[in-house]
């Protein structure tokens, strides 16, 4: 598992990587609909979401999970719109930056190589600790879990209580893996809750939530 994220050398900080993230054309070439990096980050916010990469809308509208797949996360995770958008509040972190094309049998294509060897460790040691890290899909639980991973999604979902306090691995929440959300009712029934009270108690210690509170 990764445990952590750190390097030897200085970590750069989060508003110099950004600028630098959205200018990448590293793999311009391979993408159908050109480079467009779609990422929320701020060194401020204390939860990640760890995806794995921008479908065509995302590609279009510049914001992440601005989607069918991103209505049911914001209800797997408890929050509405203002809160998720918000970089102080949730970073928003994918594998691939880039829309990676579409796959001859269906789906998207993996997330491409570039964005992790070009800018994850880099920007992993950038971020302050994380409170938790909610790993959604197969690629992404891989980066993240490292070895740790099992050998499917179910499996590694399942055994989400071994990833804690740091990872939450979940299935990604496109409309596709409606049918194995069906199979495996579990998922809703007793990883989702505890999804949500994670979540409540990050955002809720952050000092933005308390103002709004009048804490």
């Amino acid at each position: 598992m990764r445990s952590n994220h750190v390097s030897e050398d200085k970590p750069e900080k989060i508003a110099d990587l950004l600028p630098k993230i959205r200018a990448c054309r590293a793999c311009e070439a391979f993408l159908p609909l050109g480079a467009r990096p779609v990422i929320q980050a701020s060194g401020r916010a204390r939860l990640v979401v760890a995806g794995q990469a921008p479908g065509t809308r995302v590609h279009a509208s510049g914001i992440p999970f601005d989607d069918p797949s991103g209505d049911r996360l914001r209800d797997w995770m408890g929050v509405g719109p203002e809160t998720f958008y918000d970089p102080c509040m949730i970073n928003i972190i994918p594998m691939g930056f880039c829309y990676p094309g579409r796959a001859p049998q269906g789906g998207d294509l993996p997330p491409r190589k570039e964005c992790q060897h070009l800018w994850h460790g880099r920007l992993f040691d950038a971020l302050p600790q994380q409170s938790l890290i909610i790993v959604v899909g197969a690629y992404a639980h891989k980066y993240h879990l490292g070895q740790s991973v099992k050998r499917s999604v179910t499996e590694t979902v399942m055994s989400w209580r071994e990833y804690l306090p740091r990872y939450l691995p979940i299935p990604h929440p496109s409309p596709r893996n409606t049918l194995w959300l069906r199979r495996n009712p579990w998922f809703e029934k007793n990883v989702v809750p505890y999804l949500r009270l994670k979540v409540a108690q990050i955002l809720g210690e952050h000092p933005a939530t308390l103002k709004h509170l009048g804490e």
